[in-house]
């Protein structure tokens, strides 16, 4: 696991709020259960530290399923295909975490109650990742992983370019033909901006309904890849010369429209000085794929109430 993970793992908050769990089923996947109980341990970590809705928790419940969805298609792949984990990697895993730990004063037992899970759950966790590492590394070749490198230079190289952009939030269970009007005022604000009618930081102050909008909608510097839900807009930015702005772009969130303003070209790096980091990303996009595929392939039904 990489460090990057354990200092997420130790972040989370320790005054979560514990909701009842419910009895049942919330999804089945290849005819295994995805139990409520399950579901709600996992949103009750994830629940932020003040009051929420009903329907905020049923929101919440809706997305975390889909990713519990995703862990069971894997589990049962790497099941079949994937290689067998060594317990003293495990162990290596549990050594690691528990010296992060002591190092911000905790303890393995307070981090376990904080997270939801138990020492069990944790170790099938990484169990997990070791057997989707070791499984990619045995299906990459050198030059699978050479041409990912190529195209993959910006985020390898360090690239970074400065963003700014206008959102046009759009809620979730908009119709689509609420979706389409706000697409259409966006583009009629984008079209202002590229004329010379309106200029872009005008334009983000007055409109976007981002925190960025009193900064111009500046976002500051951005890296090719973070989260995999900012993946399109990373993708649109860094594609942009410096000056030019995106067409309309949809993510969850709503509709978006960008502007690079500024672009640092980071430092050349050469495929085998980075290895590591080449095949830690290639895993990264080689699971989304994989995932993918087992969705179409399986027999998925979601049954939350």
């Amino acid at each position: 696991m990489r460090a990057a993970v354990f200092a997420a793992m130790i972040a989370v908050s320790s005054a979560v709020a514990v909701e009842p769990m419910d009895s049942g089923t919330a999804a089945t996947v290849n005819g295994q259960a995805i139990t409520l109980s399950e579901l709600d341990a996992v949103v009750n970590v994830n629940l932020p530290n003040v009051p929420i809705t009903p329907a905020q928790r049923r929101q919440l419940r809706a997305t975390l399923v889909e990713d519990l969805i995703d862990e069971a298609l894997l589990k049962q792949f790497l099941a079949k295909n994937g290689p067998k984990v060594d317990p003293a990697e495990l162990e290596a895993q549990m050594k690691a975490l528990t010296a992060q730990l002591t190092m911000v004063n905790r303890t393995l037992e307070t981090f376990l109650k904080e997270t939801g899970r138990t020492e069990a759950q944790l170790r099938e966790t990484w169990s997990l990742q070791i057997q989707l590492a070791g499984y990619v590394k045995q299906q990459a070749t050198d030059d699978q992983l050479k041409a990912y490198h190529a195209a993959n230079r910006d985020h390898f190289d360090k690239v970074e370019v400065r963003v700014s952009h206008i959102l046009l939030r759009v809620p979730r269970t908009a119709l689509p033909v609420e979706r389409a009007a706000v697409k259409e005022r966006l583009q009629a604000i984008r079209s202002a901006v590229a004329s010379g009618k309106a200029d872009f930081a005008t334009a983000a102050r007055k409109f976007s309904h981002c925190p960025s909008a009193k900064e111009n909608g500046d976002l500051g510097y951005i890296v090719r890849r973070g989260l995999p839900e900012d993946e399109p807009l990373a993708k649109a930015a860094f594609a942009l010369k410096v000056g030019e702005m995106s067409n309309v772009i949809e993510t969850e969130s709503g509709f978006h429209v960008l502007l690079v303003t500024d672009r640092k070209p980071g430092k050349p790096s050469v495929v085998e000085k980075c290895v590591v980091e080449v095949l830690e990303a290639y895993t990264d996009d080689y699971r989304l794929d994989l995932v993918k595929k087992l969705r179409r392939e399986g027999q998925i039904k979601i049954t939350l109430p």
